[in-house]
């Protein structure tokens, strides 16, 4: 389970330096990036892209409907690792795909983290990699939240999230803004500058895993 904190293709480098982490300064730590079906999925690049500039290892998990928007090719070049897509992979040799990652990783980070995947997580369904990492999760998991506003001002999804918040899941946004479907307002997923500083004051509230 998540641990309560008092914090409640190219990608372009991070636009606010002042945000960005020492150089290595995030080497020895692990992050498993879980990556949902939203458009907002383009952003999560740019942020790996800084992670891994600062030392961090980086695991990238991707949904079926993720892959629509940006392609395992993009992330695994970034990241210098295998992109995990599959229950089933087709490498046979670790028979237990869904709780390796986890048992690693400082951090989990689901960006971006849809209606769909926040039912799931707080419903305790596991009917895919992503939803079945992120049960499988001992350690602490930021939610990086995008939807339409309407979705994201649903009495479900609202009921969703107040039960996360309460079990010491970790949320950065949604911001308010332009959305993708040409609305105005809450449910934009925050920025990379944003994430990467929320990522990076989590990991190091606590020395890396492999340290310990």
């Amino acid at each position: 389970m998540p641990h309560p904190s008092a914090n409640s293709d190219d990608a372009p480098g991070v636009r606010d330096a002042a945000n960005m982490p020492a150089a290595r300064e995030l080497s020895g730590y692990e992050l498993l990036v879980c990556v949902t079906g939203g458009i907002a999925a383009f952003k999560v690049a740019q942020l790996v892209s800084q992670l891994v500039q600062a030392g961090c290892g980086v695991t990238v998990a991707m949904t079926r409907h993720a892959r629509h928007f940006v392609g395992p090719t993009t992330f695994r070049a970034l990241t210098g690792r295998p992109v995990l897509t599959s229950l089933w992979p087709a490498d046979e040799s670790d028979a237990m795909p869904h709780l390796r990652p986890t048992e690693v990783a400082d951090l989990v980070l689901v960006a971006p983290a849809t209606a769909n995947i926040l039912g799931k997580l707080a419903h305790g369904i596991a009917d895919d990699l992503v939803s079945t990492l992120l049960l499988a999760a001992d350690g602490p998991v930021l939610l990086a939240p995008a939807m339409n506003a309407r979705m994201w001002r649903h009495p479900a999804v609202q009921r969703n999230v107040a039960f996360l918040r309460e079990h010491g899941y970790l949320l950065v946004g949604p911001q308010e803004g332009w959305l993708a479907c040409g609305e105005v307002g809450p449910g934009r997923m925050s920025e990379p500058e944003e994430l990467l500083a929320a990522v990076r004051s989590e990991l190091l509230r606590r020395p890396p895993r492999s340290g310990r």
